[in-house]
C-alpha cells in the first residue's frame, strides 16, 4: 500500500509542526490591521555569559508575501550562527513516509476510520476523504491519530495554503544561503511518537477535532494571525486556548511536555558560547505551559525584546 508522496509531505510539514492548529484555520484570510501600525512579532532573548538565544515564534503557514521581518528580527537573524527549529523534516519526502508509515500502522487492524469516531462526524469525513489525496482504504488501514494527520495535510492543501510561504520556510532559506547550521529540537521520529502515545480513545478525539471544523475557523485565522503579527501574546493565546481547551490530554502531550523538553534543551544550549536563533509554533510561547514559563522554573528569564 503505497501513501501519496505530496500529502504526506503537507501534513507532516503542517500537522506535524503545529500539532495544536485545527486544519480550518489554515485558510487565507485577511489579516487585522486595526491597530494601525505595521507587524512586529515577538521576540525574545536571554543570555548566560558568552552565549545568546533569541526566542522566536512562528506561524507554519502564511499568505503569499507576508512581511513580518523587523528591524529587530533582521538584525539577531544576521547576528545568530546557527537556526534551532522544532524539527528539520528530512527533504525527501519518501523518507518522511516511510517514518510514517513505520509508525502510523497498527500492529493488528482496526475498524474502518468511520467507524471509530461518533456517527454525526461520519458524514464530514466522507468529505474530507473524497477530496483528500489519500486512498480511503490507506487511511482505514492506519492507527487513527496517522490517518487524522493525513487528513489535516489534505485538508489544508485543498485551502491552497503552502508550508512554503510560512515562517520557518523563509528562515531555513536565509540560513542555508549564508552556510549556517540548522539544527532541531526534535526529529520527526520523536514528533510522531508524541502522537503515538495517545490512547486509542484520545486519538479518536483527535480525528474528530480535525473533522469538526466550524463555519468561523477561517475568520478566526484572521484574528490570530492578526494578533502574532502585532505581538499580542493574549490573542495568540486566547486562539490556542480555543482549540486546545477541548482536551487536557492533547495539551499536556503536544504542549506542555513539549515546551518542557525544549527549556531544558535552551537551558543546555546557553552552555554553547555564540547566538542561536530558535524558532517554534507560537502557541508554545503563550500561556501557562510556554517555553519561557518552563525556562522560569528552571531559574532563566527570557525578556521580551520586540
Amino acid at each position: 500500500m503505497k501513501l501519496n508522496r505530496a500529502a504526506v509531505r503537507t501534513a507532516l510539514l503542517l500537522a506535524l509542526l503545529q500539532p495544536a492548529l485545527p486544519p480550518a484555520l489554515l485558510a487565507r484570510q485577511p489579516v487585522e490591521h486595526s491597530r494601525g501600525h505595521a507587524p512586529h512579532p515577538a521576540l525574545w532573548k536571554l543570555s548566560k555569559g558568552p552565549s545568546t538565544i533569541y526566542l522566536f515564534g512562528t506561524i507554519h503557514a502564511l499568505p503569499p508575501h507576508f512581511d513580518w521581518e523587523t528591524p529587530q528580527i533582521r538584525t539577531a537573524l544576521a547576528q545568530s550562527d546557527r537556526l534551532v527549529l522544532e524539527a528539520v523534516i528530512d527533504q525527501d519526502p519518501a523518507k518522511s513516509a516511510a517514518a510514517l508509515m513505520r509508525i502510523g500502522m497498527p500492529a493488528s487492524p482496526l475498524p474502518p476510520l468511520a467507524e471509530r469516531i461518533a456517527p454525526k462526524y461520519r458524514p464530514a469525513l466522507a468529505g474530507m476523504i473524497a477530496k483528500s489525496a489519500v486512498p480511503a482504504e490507506t487511511l482505514n488501514a492506519m492507527k487513527t491519530w496517522a490517518a487524522g494527520m493525513l487528513l489535516f495535510g489534505t485538508t489544508v492543501q485543498s485551502l491552497g495554503v503552502s508550508s512554503a510561504d510560512g515562517v520557518e520556510e523563509r528562515l531555513k532559506t536565509m540560513f542555508r544561503t549564508t552556510g549556517k547550521p540548522i539544527e532541531g529540537l526534535e526529529t520527526l521520529e520523536q514528533q510522531l511518537g508524541f502522537f503515538d502515545t495517545l490512547t486509542e480513545p484520545q486519538q479518536r478525539d483527535f480525528l474528530e477535532s480535525v473533522v469538526d471544523q466550524k463555519g468561523d475557523d477561517a475568520a478566526d485565522f484572521g484574528k490570530m494571525l492578526g494578533a502574532w503579527s502585532h505581538g499580542d501574546e493574549k490573542g495568540i493565546s486566547a486562539s490556542f486556548d480555543k482549540d486546545m481547551k477541548k482536551s487536557d490530554v492533547l495539551r499536556t502531550v503536544l504542549i506542555a511536555r513539549r515546551d518542557q523538553h525544549w527549556a531544558d534543551a535552551i537551558v543546555s544550549r546557553l552552555g554553547q558560547p555564540g547566538t542561536q536563533f530558535v524558532a517554534v509554533g507560537a502557541g508554545h510561547l503563550v500561556g501557562p505551559d510556554s517555553v519561557q514559563a518552563m525556562l522560569a522554573k528552571l531559574g532563566y528569564k527570557a525578556e521580551r525584546v520586540e
